[in-house]
């Protein structure tokens, strides 16, 4: 018996214990009461009776522990050429601080706040702030039509929305901010106040007695604590994309979320705290929430946000100058990125350029599955393990890989490999 079947064994034979054993890695303000309660299947409740804050557990932790110093977050945006850093502690104190600009607006536990932003820092940085309020944070996907918004902005009822005044697209800058006021006009919910990154590219114009730039809205702002919240109350709603039928509202609870995440990232992973650690999705899709906020911080890691397209941003050599430059251990992404960079380069001489191999360590692909043709390509340019795992929206992480961490199995195309834990 290899150590994936004693592992997974136990997670079904005592699920009680794994998951209480998982749950003493994170900072608990009252321990639960009980695991799980599966009376319900549809809704299983995780860590009744639990306190904790997901907020706290992914940056105060690290500040206290020894981490205040070490980089957790490094913004790289390929379409404006900027790049942003962040430690630890600077992190909290942006978090906090705009925590406490929302809650001067009135925004409290179980408050929802609509998140419409590009992939800029202070787009983590909003959903951090909500956690750390116990709001409910609904990010937006960066451009989506007015419509698509107005109907998200009906369903959840948000106090606030958070925005950027654009977007930046390889040769083109979107405007958001006219997009969110056509849905706030089109809702019949109407937030009672908008706060507007202003980005130099396109900035937006402001409504009078509803509107605020960001700027404004952090001025003279008392940092915000992290509020307590029960394990059971909601960390945030995320729309499915529609693509299958209306948008279906994923409600994701705090504790089984944060305990999950935390497991995963040196279980299936291998991710070690303190590496630089790349989902390159976006934070309006489940991998972005998942993988690029919320896990790399909850286990210590510098997490990436990158701005830019694995093409075009200037060529199929994006990826590799970002792994290069910023060490990146742990590469995710989808497998439609790929077959697009093997496009544009199929002999990988951007590869040989960067020599992305000599940090990364593994390759993780999910979104669809992942053609053996792309995989052997990705396998045989980089010499490293390259993962096809499986997962969606509603599970929030993975529920099909190759638990590198636990135990490394070979790599069989067309297959996403074994059962997780849970």
């Amino acid at each position: 018996m290899g150590r994936y079947d004693e592992v997974y064994g136990r997670s079904l034979e005592d699920p009680a214990g794994f998951w209480a054993e998982a749950a003493g890695a994170l900072r608990w303000r009252k321990k639960w009461d009980r695991v799980l309660d599966p009376a319900n299947p549809r809704q299983p409740r995780w860590f009744q009776g639990g306190e904790l804050n997901t907020c706290e557990n992914a940056v105060d932790v690290h500040v206290e522990n020894g981490r205040a110093d070490q980089l957790a977050l490094i913004w790289d945006s390929a379409v404006t050429g900027a790049t942003a850093k962040y430690t630890f502690r600077e992190l909290q104190g942006e978090v906090a601080t705009f925590a406490g600009a929302l809650r001067r607006l009135g925004v409290a536990r179980g408050d929802r706040v609509v998140i419409y932003m590009p992939m800029i820092p202070q787009a983590v940085i909003a959903m951090l702030a909500c956690a750390r309020l116990g709001a409910v944070h609904s990010v937006v996907f960066g451009g989506f039509a007015a419509h698509e918004l107005a109907a998200r902005i009906d369903h959840a009822e948000p106090k606030v929305i958070v925005c950027g005044s654009c977007g930046v697209e390889p040769g083109r800058v979107v405007p958001y901010k006219p997009m969110v006021d056509k849905a706030i006009a089109l809702s019949g919910h109407k937030p009672s106040s908008v706060i507007v990154f202003q980005r130099p590219q396109a900035p937006g114009e402001l409504v009078a007695g509803r509107d605020l730039t960001w700027d404004e809205a952090i001025k003279d702002a008392q940092p915000a604590e992290c509020v307590t919240v029960q394990a059971t109350d909601p960390l945030y709603v995320l729309y499915t994309s529609g693509t299958t039928g209306r948008p279906k509202g994923i409600v994701r609870d705090n504790g089984g979320h944060a305990v999950a995440l935390k497991w995963s990232m040196p279980n299936i992973y291998d991710a070690k705290p303190g590496e630089p650690y790349w989902a390159a999705s976006d934070i309006g899709w489940v991998v972005g929430h998942s993988y690029i906020v919320y896990a790399p911080l909850l286990n210590g890691n510098t997490t990436i946000l990158y701005e830019g397209k694995p093409v075009g941003t200037p060529d199929a050599g994006a990826f590799w100058r970002v792994v290069a430059q910023h060490g990146v251990r742990t590469l995710f992404t989808a497998p439609t990125a790929f077959r697009a960079i093997r496009r544009e380069d199929p002999k990988g001489l951007q590869i040989e350029k960067w020599n992305p191999t000599g940090s990364l360590r593994a390759l993780f692909l999910a979104g669809e599955r992942c053609d053996p043709e792309t995989l052997h390509w990705a396998q045989d340019r980089l010499k490293i393990p390259v993962v096809d795992h499986w997962w969606q929206t509603e599970t929030g992480w993975p529920i099909v890989g190759n638990p590198i961490g636990i135990e490394k199995f070979p790599v069989k195309p067309g297959s996403a490999t074994k059962p997780i834990p849970g």
